[in-house]
């Protein structure tokens, strides 16, 4: 038994959806925890969750305030602060806070999520979780039978087609000259996706409403919701020095950090669950990811216990 009252079984960096997860997973099977949180949400911006079964329209705040709260009896401690550096003896993990406190893990959960790199629009950022949005299954039954328009990006068609079922009026705006291939273009047309050739360098509107598209030649466009393709950007300052490195996404979308797929990474100890191992997860999925993260932590923990205890019981054999 570790006596140091700075010591928890798991530290967990993240206080979003999958490190609250892992945490009740991990404090049910009695394991003591403290989930480090900076307080700063990538989803904060939006109105309500959505698609997570008895908490849809829910306020990303409150989602979180519940699942604290629900975490009270099973004794997880919160430091709500940010983890700044990152060191590992032979058996356990010290983790500095911005304050300067120490506290000592033996495992640690990174369940800090992702960041969202917006394009560079003049405007744009204020509207971003509004009616500024990316994602058809997060946001898209609030923009149904409204007027749409899709930004130029690598994604753009396949965005412009997802939301085409939603709205019989969707208009992707592309920069002058982009070639679509003949095949895309035709599925375009096939489902009345109108195209327009110009690039959109501004965005106004009012009371957090994006309401016009902007253009170089002064002129407008008025539309009621804008989609766009963020980047995703896993950032984990502090911890390349533990040798955690993040990696391109296969799919383009930004960088994630590569685990096997029980979010166990190569650094001994250290695992990751979440949209930093995903970055397409909405809030339910990174959830469940951190349930089943926690879980085999605990998992991990137990054969740690047994191999003691193992060692101790075979010492205290007599010598025959």
């Amino acid at each position: 038994m570790n006596t140091n009252e700075n010591f928890y079984d798991v530290a967990i960096i993240g206080g979003g959806a999958a490190g609250l997860a892992a945490a009740q997973a991990l404090g049910r099977s009695r394991r003591s925890v403290v989930v480090i949180d900076a307080g700063q949400p990538r989803n904060a911006v939006a109105k309500g969750v959505h698609n997570f079964l008895t908490r849809d329209g829910v306020p990303p705040l409150e989602l979180l305030r519940l699942g604290r709260e629900e975490l009270a009896p099973y004794g997880t401690e919160f430091r709500f602060t940010r983890a700044t550096s990152y060191s590992r003896g032979v058996e356990n993990f010290e983790v500095t806070l911005e304050e300067g406190a120490v506290v000592t893990a033996g495992r640690i959960i990174l369940a800090a999520g992702i960041r969202d790199t917006l394009p560079e629009i003049d405007g744009l950022e204020a509207f971003w979780g509004k009616n500024v949005l990316h994602c058809p299954y997060c946001h898209g039954w609030e923009v149904q039978d409204q007027n749409i328009a899709v930004l130029d990006s690598e994604f753009a068609i396949h965005q412009a087609l997802m939301f085409r079922q939603l709205s019989d009026s969707i208009t992707l705006y592309v920069a002058p000259g982009r070639e679509i291939e003949a095949s895309e273009l035709e599925k375009l047309k096939a489902r009345g996706i109108k195209i327009v050739e110009r690039e959109i360098i501004a965005v106004r509107g009012s009371d957090n409403h994006l309401t016009h598209l902007g253009f170089a030649d002064g002129t407008e466009d008025q539309v009621d919701a804008l989609v766009i393709m963020p980047r995703f950007s896993a950032e984990i300052p502090g911890l390349t020095e533990l040798g955690l490195q993040t990696t391109d996404h296969p799919s383009g979308i930004g960088t994630y950090v590569s685990t096997d797929e029980f979010g166990k990474t190569e650094v001994p100890g250290l695992w990751v669950a979440g949209s930093l191992r995903e970055p397409m997860a909405q809030v339910v999925l990174a959830a469940g990811d951190g349930l089943r993260v926690g879980a085999m932590v605990n998992a991990d923990i137990i054969e740690s216990d047994i191999q003691r205890d193992l060692t101790a019981h075979r010492a205290a054999l007599p010598v025959s």
